[in-house]
């Protein structure tokens, strides 16, 4: 086998540009699709919002769409790659190339250049845009579709526990004793872990001890009576420390910040095996565009007329296809503690690496 992998600087260009082509035109064509499928889904909640209109649904998509092109670009690459080889294959482009001695992994080679550049272009997209916009939507979801507070930092969905007692707020934001909360409910239980008072409130913000419930509503479970409140302290037990502890979403934080909540979680002695995972997969994950070549490689080769070519292309479409089943097997079997969270992310990886490494040498070379 030659060691060079890009002995022609015409056919490299040539084979590079092939390539970022149908992965662009991909890539635009299922997040069209898939936008236009999510917003149909979802533009009745956001026009329900008061005040809100078609301003509001260019939003949705703004905010949407970086999610849609991080998620399915690794499988635009994959078909993007079944595509172009099968094309080339075709047109006696591949027999051309290997006839005048390229190996298998020569005519890879600037496909594979050109993802590995995909993948970086990945994770710098995930860390400046994705997480940013992942952040707003889930705040802006959480309060449906109404006016998200101006303040940086907010969070979805958030659920704290004082002993028996459970906190859960729609959205919150701030920092340290400036943290406020937005649609709380509070559930008092006793020792049997039955209910016993239910409270909802507008807002929420700290009391020093405890939080301070705004216009509440509490439901007595024992007499089953309802009263209105203009406030009421719960939670003594529970601190702005461990509302940052326990508030930490990985999607919507980059690397760093999710390095500092690992460490802040491990100085307060708590488990970090699901965010360490997950912390692990923001590298492996924009990296899986850098294997679909390798797996997508078989639709290359063999004669186009032998009438295998069809046959190809679905063995390809399914190796790459579980490779994403079995990355997100592993990533949830890491965030429940069943692999260690190295293993979690980085395991199918270097396994269909080998995979596909091992089906091109031992098919082609």
């Amino acid at each position: 086998m030659q060691f060079d992998f890009f002995p022609s600087r015409t056919l490299t260009l040539y084979l590079a540009k092939l390539f970022i082509v149908r992965i662009v035109a991909m890539l635009a064509v299922l997040v069209l699709v898939l936008m236009m499928l999510d917003l149909l889904s979802t533009s009745g909640e956001i026009l329900a919002a008061p005040g809100n209109g078609q301003g509001e649904l260019w939003t949705y998509v703004t905010l949407r769409v970086p999610q849609l092109a991080a998620r399915f670009l690794p499988y635009s690459v994959l078909l993007a790659t079944i595509i172009a080889l099968v094309t080339l294959n075709q047109n006696s482009e591949v027999i051309a190339m290997k006839a005048a001695g390229l190996s298998a992994h020569q005519v890879l080679a600037p496909l594979l250049l050109t993802a590995a550049g995909v993948s970086a272009i990945s994770f710098a997209f995930n860390e400046t845009v994705v997480t940013r916009a992942t952040a707003t939507l889930k705040a802006w979801e959480a309060n449906d579709f109404g006016t998200v507070p101006e303040e940086s930092g907010v969070r979805a969905n958030a659920y704290f526990t004082d002993g028996n007692d459970v906190l859960t707020a729609a959205s919150l934001w701030g920092e340290g004793e400036h943290i406020r909360m937005r649609g709380v409910t509070w559930y008092r239980r006793g020792d049997n872990g039955a209910l016993v008072e239910q409270a909802r409130a507008q807002g929420a913000r700290y009391a020093g001890p405890g939080w301070r419930l705004e216009q509440v509503e509490r439901f007595d479970v024992a007499a089953a009576d309802t009263a209105q409140l203009d406030s009421m302290v719960v939670a003594p037990g529970l601190t702005p420390t461990q509302i940052a502890l326990e508030s930490v979403d990985p999607d919507a934080l980059g690397v760093v910040e999710l390095y500092r909540s690992i460490a802040a979680y491990e100085e307060a002695g708590r488990q970090t095996d699901e965010l360490r995972a997950r912390w692990w997969h923001k590298f492996s994950g924009p990296l899986s565009a850098f294997l679909m070549p390798l797996l997508g490689a078989i639709a290359a080769f063999g004669l186009a007329r032998s009438g295998q070519l069809f046959l190809r292309a679905i063995i390809a479409m399914a190796l790459g296809f579980a490779y994403f089943v079995i990355d997100n097997a592993a990533l949830a079997m890491g965030s429940f503690g069943g692999y260690p969270p190295f293993l979690a992310a980085w395991a199918p990886f270097f396994l269909f690496l080998l995979v596909g490494e091992t089906v091109l040498v031992r098919t082609e070379e």
